[in-house]
């Protein structure tokens, strides 16, 4: 297999050519994230990103036509926050009254077991996905925030929740059950429910455009490697299995959560180190992981100290590493033969030395990396040699683009709910 030139690709999206921008929005706790995206082409139109919100002094950026607008004030809420954004618009570029906006997308990270697709949002969609708070704490709050926040400012166009859990929603139920009681795990809706599953999504079916494949006919290990980090396996385009589990804690080792540990390290904690039901969840999800082992989770950084002869950064990589590899390792049983495995992410698409380690000594699987495949740099990209069984890839995720074109097939009624199509 190789890679099919982009004007040889056909544009499974050509059709929304009469549907303008949208305008993707991404609400945490104290930022929002902002990108008018064009569905067709793909490009981000323009970009920013309010930070701070509620401290004393907020950090504003917008992007445009190559020009970077930064600003320092008080930004004391998100509604501040999208004002100012809006502001910018059309002080800035591109005024969104020029820009036709079809759709507004919002990025919500948790829809629980009842949403397998994007939605138009109403009243009862924000309350549905207000109940699923307990699952998510720390973010759909802030989602749903957001939601309120953008129906309110711009009440003339649909708005659109997309998911990162709903691609994870076709699992099987082997690979999303728990074994603890049964009862206990359906009233407090304890199951894996996976994470990252827009990028996910996008990747495998990116992986498929760029062969010039069918995706029904392709099984693709997906690395998703950036501060936080999950794997997947998906077979035919639908996902079999995902690291990440009720939270996004579980799997990989991640900048600063720990990923897999044995469960008993919280009753041990407790117990011996009077550590309570909050501490543990600021160690395990912030000072945990690569940050936790070395003291840094920027890998430039990780890697400089490796380079300068840091034991605690070299077992930090090394730790990194053997979890990925283990995953890897895991996911090619349950595929049973492996077509493709495509590192994504920030991580995933930058570190060459993290790329390399996680395939080496793997040619009994059919799995190597070429080393100057490797080292070049670019877009989407095989760096695995010609005689390996297995493509190792380098897929660039776009997640804001993926949820502009789920808005736009949400809108139309277009959304097949468990389908992955061609990036």
């Amino acid at each position: 297999m190789s890679i099919v030139p982009e004007s040889e690709r056909p544009n499974l999206y050509s059709a929304y050519g009469a549907h303008g921008s949208v305008l993707v929005l991404n609400s945490g706790s104290s930022s929002l994230k902002y990108q008018l995206v064009n569905p067709v082409g793909g490009e981000a139109i323009a970009a920013g990103t309010v930070e701070r919100i509620g401290e004393p002094t907020g950090v504003v950026t917008h992007t445009f036509a190559g020009n970077r607008t930064h600003r320092e004030l008080e930004v004391p809420d998100h509604g501040e926050a999208l004002r100012l954004a809006l502001g910018l618009f059309d002080e800035v570029g591109p005024r969104l009254a020029d820009a036709g906006i079809y759709a507004v997308g919002h990025r919500v990270v948790h829809g629980g077991a009842e949403f397998s697709g994007p939605v138009v949002v109403d009243d009862a969609i924000i309350d549905r996905i207000e109940a699923l708070v307990p699952l998510a704490p720390l973010h759909n709050p802030a989602n749903v925030q957001g939601i309120r926040v953008a129906r309110e400012l711009l009440d003339d166009v649909p708005h659109v929740a997309v998911f990162d859990t709903a691609f994870f929603q076709a699992l099987p139920a082997e690979a999303y059950t728990y074994a603890i009681d049964r009862d206990v795990a359906r009233e407090h809706g304890v199951r894996r429910y996976g994470f990252h599953g827009t990028s996910h999504q996008y990747v495998a079916g990116k992986v498929a455009r760029v062969l010039g494949r069918r995706v029904q006919d392709l099984n693709t290990i997906v690395l998703h490697l950036g501060n936080g980090a999950s794997a997947s396996a998906v077979r035919g385009g639908v996902p079999i299995d995902t690291s990440m589990g009720l939270t996004p804690l579980e799997g990989l080792v991640m900048g600063t959560r720990s990923g897999d540990v044995d469960p008993a390290v919280v009753f041990h904690l407790a117990r011996n180190a009077g550590m309570g039901v909050d501490e543990l969840d600021t160690l395990l999800n912030k000072r945990s992981g690569v940050l936790g082992l070395s003291g840094v989770n920027d890998f430039r950084e990780l890697r400089r100290l490796i380079d300068d002869g840091d034991e605690d950064a070299a077992l930090a990589f090394d730790v990194y590493i053997h979890r990925l590899r283990k995953y890897v390792g895991a996911y090619a049983a349950l595929l049973g033969r492996v077509d493709v495995i495509a590192f994504t992410a920030g991580v995933g698409e930058n570190d060459v030395a993290v790329r390399a380690a996680v395939c080496a000594d793997l040619e009994g699987l059919g799995i190597a990396v070429d080393d100057d495949r490797n080292a070049a740099r670019g877009g989407e990209r095989i760096i695995s040699p010609d005689w390996a069984r297995t493509l190792v890839m380098v897929v660039p995720t776009q997640e804001e683009l993926a949820i502009a074109r789920q808005c736009v097939e949400a809108v139309d009624g277009l959304h097949p709910p468990r389908a992955v199509t061609a990036g």
